[in-house]
């Protein structure tokens, strides 16, 4: 038995994942945490999808509430493999499209500076593996590949810019690379699935092109991810 377990930080991204499965929560588990489990099982796999909860009215989004709840999930469920799915901005320069699903190629954080320290500024790009098999899935998917670019806030400075563009950022979103912190330091596999909401070079690039677009790309991580996890229960992990 494999046991596969999803990080998603928005509800909204997770429901319809959670209503085809027709997956059943655990609520309390993760008490005093606000973190919310959900569960079933799919052919070999023990299938879990967590999110860190809300606060303020709001679901937890964000860099600490990525790390604290994918350090729960390893500390209370000891998964063979963590799964980050969201959504995130990209660039049409890049030939991305709002809808568009991208499996993660690596994963960075753009807006840890650390000026005049060589070791500390690179720890703080942090440059994450993702699994190894990433590459392979993609392609037998038909599903595009790029490198996701992480930070704590929606907007850009023109330093984040400068980091992303000369990094090879493609996939901006406030996440992904918390994960893959956390799961480099367990040694568990990390995979990146992110579905574009807006387009960080285009003139409507504000939160209400992001509202007015998360449930089409919800629904695009839906059918993505229904066919990356028949892809999972009969690969090598």
């Amino acid at each position: 038995m494999t046991f596969l377990c999803y990080v998603v930080a928005m509800e909204a991204e997770a429901q319809p994942f959670i209503a085809f499965y027709a997956m059943q929560e655990r609520k309390g588990f993760f008490a005093p945490l606000p973190c919310r489990l959900w569960e079933c099982e799919y052919e070999s796999i023990t299938l879990y999808v967590v999110t860190p909860g809300r606060h303020h009215d709001r679901d937890l989004i964000g860099c600490e509430a990525a790390a604290m709840t994918t350090t729960a999930i390893m500390e209370r469920l000891h998964p063979d493999m963590i799964i980050n799915s969201g959504t995130c901005g990209a660039w049409a320069r890049h030939g991305m499209h709002v809808g568009q699903v991208c499996i993660g190629s690596g994963a960075m954080f753009h807006d840890r500076r650390v000026p005049d320290d060589n070791a500390w500024a690179t720890q703080g790009l942090g440059n994450y593996q993702v699994w190894q098999g990433s590459k392979r899935m993609a392609e037998a998917l038909g599903l595009a590949m790029g490198r996701v670019t992480t930070g704590s806030s929606f907007d850009m400075t023109k330093e984040d810019e400068q980091t992303i563009e000369s990094n090879g950022g493609q996939l901006k979103e406030m996440e992904g690379a918390a994960v893959a912190f956390v799961c480099s330091q367990y040694g568990i596999p990390v995979v990146l699935v992110k579905a574009v909401t807006n387009l960080r070079d285009a003139p409507d690039d504000d939160m209400e092109t992001f509202h007015s677009n998360l449930r089409t790309a919800s629904e695009a991580l839906l059918e993505a991810n229904k066919q990356i996890l028949s892809y999972l229960a009969h690969a090598t992990l």
